[in-house]
């Protein structure tokens, strides 16, 4: 059981998907402007990294490795991760229109996230059974919601200060994200 939350504190926090291993960096600044927006995309990586990383587990311990067909895991994987994200965006158009339209073009980046297939691979290699790959999907899902909200909390309060000229924009955001990754190295020391 403890390996088990050590995998999610780890990959969450000590090796944060955007902040340790800059995964996703494009949507963490693109999208990091306001809190809600923010959120959202947040909680639909957390719903399609956790889905992504159970069908990508079970169709490489159960197609790929049988077949020897491992060297096909990122295609594979990709085709999976666009297949699910597809599926997710309609299933939210018929059922809730309202999400559907919050989300906006925030759902269909989710399949251009390079961290969607970095934790596919990485619990591939780090040879994660079926389980541990759900718990490692979730945990750095919710690390990447972490780490957005946090720097659009950060924006939506620079905004509001009065900056430099020559720091405004990109070069504040990225200073930001720089001290955020600094302070994340701090989680490195623990242990359970």
């Amino acid at each position: 059981m403890t390996s088990l939350i050590m995998i999610v504190i780890t990959t969450a926090l000590i090796n944060n998907v955007v902040l340790s291993q800059f995964l996703g960096i494009c949507s963490f600044l693109g999208v990091s402007r306001q809190i809600k927006t923010s959120a959202s995309l947040g909680a639909a990586v957390i719903f399609v990294i956790t889905i992504a990383s159970a069908v990508a587990s079970l169709l490489y311990d159960f197609v790929l490795v049988p077949l020897n067909l491992t060297y096909l895991k990122t295609i594979v994987f990709i085709l999976v991760i666009a297949a699910l994200v597809q599926m997710v965006e309609m299933f939210l158009k018929k059922t809730s229109p309202a999400l559907y339209q919050a989300l906006g073009i925030f759902l269909p980046l989710i399949t251009t996230n390079c961290a969607v297939l970095g934790v596919a691979l990485t619990n591939v290699q780090d040879g994660y059974n079926l389980g541990e790959s759900i718990l490692a999907g979730f945990g750095t899902a919710v690390g990447y919601t972490i780490a957005i909200v946090l720097l659009a909390g950060i924006r939506e309060r620079i905004d509001e200060d009065a900056v430099p000229a020559p720091f405004r924009g990109a070069p504040v955001v990225l200073l930001c994200a720089v001290l955020m990754s600094i302070a994340f190295m701090g989680f490195s020391g623990l242990s359970i």
